[in-house]
């Protein structure tokens, strides 16, 4: 018969056990149940509701079943239906009557509530490192661009030249918003909802502040209803992992072109890389796909958890029980994609030559011949008109319009001199986008001092954050 048989005459059903049963999924958590619980019988023992000696007994057991776990010496039944009841079974059976008095004052609604805070701490805080080891890797990758100029693109056109450099630093600064979304999710699970027991608190004069400093808690929620059936902590880890990995998907996208025939920007190293099974010349970027693939499985873990709470009521209810599941994958996932983009990033071989070659179609100057006319009084709507009718002059010559004779442009506008010819190098392009945030070089520089800023603050920021019961692998 289950702990929480007592009411009940005959055992559940098998299948039912099974269905119900969450223990293939939350004993993941085992560290954060058996911290929870050592915290809760210490302070339960200092409060004099159970005897120091019994406190000390459950903290050698919990600590000797951590252990075991740890290496894998641990049997889980299934009939324990959650890794709370597995372990608190257990430790009733090495230690005796001091195990049954663990679960004084507390119920498994706010037991489970403190599990998931402490594992959502846990797996924020791995991947904000991983996010920064990425930004650390794209910084490098910009760094060693030097002034190699690729085609910007719109529209997967052609459109203007930019430093290669500039178009890493976009994505580094994509996850910079990552990773303050994590930081958010980080924040927003430091709460402890310890003490708040099934819904409305309990009759035992239970020391919240105690557990939740015990545990590392920032503050203890308030309310001990929204304690127990909050799982708004959730939601903003899934979203930020969501959108992190939309953006490696975009990246990842990249890659996959970027590597092609067609394109052939980058190498792939030969480690992040695959082959045919027929085609004995293929060189496939399997990883990138995967990564842009497993994108649509973290996106659906925070759909998942959305309809799940979306018609709840107050207070606990059993559909929570899938909130784990998903978010577990979610992290993991999206940790595994973090390290394979950081080794595709660090390991590629970028094509300069490629890329210049490539830049002589699509008339890239094209804006900037535009600008010429402006800067001598045209207005710029006439000049584009102009302009537009010089790269349609270009395309029947089949040519780009930097390859037009000086005769094609005097004979478009009599404001052209023999000066266009100096607008029309790309390099000079390039150099000549000086607003902030542009492509220039001197801009790209200061790019590059920024990011490179804003990882130290953010590793400095990490390293102060509340301590985490970091994630278990004996389970």
């Amino acid at each position: 018969m289950a702990l929480w048989g007592g009411r009940f005459e005959e055992n559940v059903a098998e299948a039912t056990q099974e269905f119900g049963a969450s223990l293939p999924v939350d004993r993941a958590l085992y560290r954060q149940d058996i911290a929870g619980s050592i915290a809760h019988a210490q302070m339960l023992a200092h409060q004099g509701i159970i005897s120091e000696e019994d406190a000390r007994a459950i903290e050698r057991g919990l600590t000797e079943i951590e252990r075991d776990i740890d290496q894998g010496n641990f049997a889980f039944d299934i009939n324990d239906e959650d890794i709370h009841m597995a372990i608190e079974a257990e430790l009733t059976r090495r230690i005796g009557e001091a195990g049954a008095r663990l679960h004084t004052g507390r119920s498994r609604n706010d037991q489970v509530a403190t599990d998931t805070r402490l594992a959502a701490k846990a797996l924020a805080r791995e991947l904000m490192q991983a996010n920064l080891g990425l930004r650390r890797a794209l910084v490098a990758a910009a760094e060693d661009a030097g002034d190699t100029v690729l085609p910007g693109m719109t529209h997967l056109q052609h459109a203007q030249p930019v430093l290669f450099a500039h178009h890493l630093l976009a994505y580094a600064w994509m996850l910079a918003r990552d990773y303050t979304r994590l930081a958010a999710a980080f924040d927003a699970a430091d709460a402890s909802p310890l003490g708040a027991a099934a819904l409305a608190g309990t009759s035992y004069p239970l020391d919240r502040g105690e557990t939740a400093r015990a545990l590392g808690f920032a503050r203890v929620i308030e309310n001990s209803m929204d304690a127990v059936s909050d799982r708004d902590f959730l939601l903003d880890l899934e979203y930020a992992c969501s959108v992190m990995a939309v953006h490696l998907s975009r990246l990842s996208e990249e890659i996959v072109l970027w590597s092609s025939q067609e394109f052939g920007f980058i190498a792939l190293s030969d480690a992040f890389s695959t082959g045919s099974s027929i085609m004995p010349q293929k060189k496939n970027p399997d990883f990138a796909e995967l990564i842009r693939g497993k994108t649509g499985r973290v996106v659906g873990d925070l759909v998942q958890l959305l309809v799940t709470v979306k018609g709840l009521p107050l207070a606990y209810n059993k559909d929570l029980q899938e909130d784990k599941e998903g978010a577990l994958d979610a992290a993991h996932t999206l940790l595994s994609c973090l390290g394979v983009m950081r080794g595709m990033v660090s390991t590629w071989t970028v094509r300069p030559d490629r890329m210049r070659a490539v830049m002589h179609r699509g008339h890239l100057a094209a804006t900037d011949v535009a600008d010429y006319l402006a800067k001598r009084g045209m207005p710029f709507r006439e000049a584009h008109a102009v302009v537009g009718r010089l790269v349609l002059e270009a395309e029947k010559r089949g040519v780009d319009i930097a390859d037009l004779p000086l005769e094609a442009f005097r004979a478009a506008s009599p404001l052209f001199e023999e000066d266009i010819v100096g607008a029309l190098d790309l390099d000079a392009v390039v150099a000549a986008r000086t607003t902030r945030g542009g492509t220039a070089p001197v801009r790209v520089a200061e790019q590059l001092r920024c990011v490179t800023e804003g990882i130290e603050a953010d590793e400095a920021a990490l390293g102060a954050l509340t301590p985490v019961v970091e994630m278990g692998a004996g389970a």
